[in-house]
Order: C-alpha cells, then sequence, then structure tokens
C-alpha cells in the first residue's frame, strides 16, 4: 500500500502504525484555542506519546504536545493540556465499550486541515508484539528488495 502524504497534513504519528494494528479509523474534530491552531499549522506538534481516553461521556487527547506559539503572549496555554474531541454521543458510546475490551486504546494518527479546520484521525488500536514488530520489518524490507530487483530488471 503506497500512501502518499497529503499536503494537509499537519502531523502524523508514524510510530503508532509501527506500534499497533490499527483495526479502524474515524475522523474527529478537535477543540483547540486560536494560539494552538497557529502552532500547529506552523507544524509545531507532536503525536509520538498521545492517546485518548473517554472519561464522562467525553474523549479526551492526552499526551499531545503543541508548542506555544511565538507571539502568542498570555493566549498561550499548557503545551500538554488535555484536548477535548468532538464526536457525535453514539460514537463515543461506540468506542467506551471497544476500549473497555482488553488491548484496546485509542491513538492519534495524524492531525490535518479540512475545509480549514483542524481534524484528527483517530485510530482503535491493538498493540503489537514485539515478533509482530519484527515480521512487519522484514515484510517491509523483503518488499523494498523486491521492488529494487524488478527496477534494476526493467533496466536496457
Amino acid at each position: 500500500m503506497v500512501r502518499k502524504k497529503n499536503s494537509n497534513t499537519l502531523a502524523e504519528n508514524r510510530k503508532a502504525r509501527h506500534d499497533y494494528f490499527v483495526e479502524e479509523t474515524i475522523e474527529a474534530g478537535i477543540a483547540l484555542v486560536g494560539t494552538e491552531v497557529k502552532s500547529i499549522r506552523a507544524g509545531k506538534c507532536n503525536l509520538k506519546e498521545a492517546y485518548a481516553d473517554v472519561s464522562n461521556g467525553e474523549i479526551i487527547i492526552l499526551g499531545m504536545h503543541i508548542s506555544p506559539y511565538e507571539q502568542g503572549n498570555i493566549f498561550n496555554v499548557d503545551p500538554l493540556r488535555p484536548r477535548k474531541l468532538l464526536l457525535h454521543k453514539r460514537e463515543i458510546a461506540r468506542f467506551a465499550g471497544l476500549v473497555s475490551q482488553q488491548g484496546y486504546t485509542l491513538i492519534p494518527l495524524s492531525l490535518y486541515l479540512k475545509n480549514g479546520k483542524v481534524k484528527v484521525a483517530l485510530g482503535l488500536c491493538r498493540g503489537k508484539k514485539n515478533y509482530d514488530k519484527r515480521d512487519a520489518l522484514l515484510e517491509k524490507a523483503h518488499k523494498r528488495d523486491m521492488e529494487r530487483e524488478m527496477k534494476n530488471s526493467y533496466r536496457y
């Protein structure tokens, strides 16, 4: 599967696809303040350690770091503050039921712009074991070698 990098993608959590099996993805809005949006548009966001949790009928992203906006002065907020995701109640209830099962967690996969709004691609993920990660790396290496051989065999 070849993924094209979308020009609207602001931040991506590539490590999540290495560490987890992504069972399902959903698009969600995110509640931000103005200086956070400006900082995200400048590319000052890190999703590496982020995860989402269900509490009080809301889904909250924890561990997402958005650097303070340089010209934000008093309007800047805590870079690691919890941020609320905007989803319908039935979607939240469905994900709450799935996350309560053993081994599932909600991981933000990417931040992107859609119609001028910042959106989050949220994945319902199941953790990989170490041998699964090794198998994935081997498969990727074999695929890369095959493509290299195909490319070299078509040369004149």
